[in-house]
């Protein structure tokens, strides 16, 4: 069965590549709990499932490096966010991108803990001027990079949720407004031809 033509190229092109409901209900590793994840109100696009998609999706991308896909799907059903649009939203951080955002978070961890002042001391000093500073600063940029990536979660699943919801409503305002337009000219014709 052929999909649909919709207005715009991005529907049309996601509708393209994305594997119906049929389909994955038929995929013998999700048949155990198929009934809950193909639920028709997770596969809809609506103005409280796309932005609940778009920060679950943002939040599982930046949580964990892999597997980001499987936790978004996770999380949305609880949340009956867009499963779909939670799915698509984790490839921001994708292996093209990954090591520019290790580098953002690693960056923004170093600025939100402020490593330098905090440390201090003799034990400090010794650790890091011994044998063992390679990995004394291993795991302290490790732990900034991780400390970044909490941090880009919780703060890009917060953006994203407030941007996909103030979208929607301009997308929903500009369409009624052209409606309203087009509604308002065939009047305008009515009333002239009479």
């Amino acid at each position: 069965m052929k999909p649909e033509r919709r207005n715009t190229w991005a529907a049309d092109t996601i509708r393209k590549y994305m594997p119906t409901r049929d389909e994955l209900a038929r995929n013998r590793y999700l048949a155990p709990f198929a009934h809950r994840f193909l639920s028709p109100e997770l596969w809809r696009f609506t103005r409280r499932s796309v932005p609940r998609g778009v920060a679950l999706g943002l939040f599982a991308a930046f949580i964990i490096p892999i597997g980001q896909i499987f936790l978004a799907v996770f999380l949305a059903v609880p949340a009956r966010a867009n499963v779909p649009l939670a799915a698509l939203v984790t490839f921001v951080t994708n292996p093209l991108t990954f090591p520019a955002w290790i580098y953002a978070a690693n960056q923004l961890g170093k600025v939100m803990l402020n490593i330098d002042a905090a440390i201090g001391g003799i034990a400090a000093e010794e650790m890091e001027s011994g044998r063992w500073s390679w990995l004394f600063d291993l795991f302290q940029e490790a732990g900034v990079t991780v400390f970044g990536f909490i941090v880009l979660a919780v703060v890009s699943s917060a953006l994203g949720y407030l941007i996909a919801g103030a979208t929607w409503r301009y997308m929903v305002t500009r369409r009624r407004a052209k409606r309203l337009r087009r509604m308002e000219q065939r009047l305008d014709q009515r009333l002239r031809a009479n």
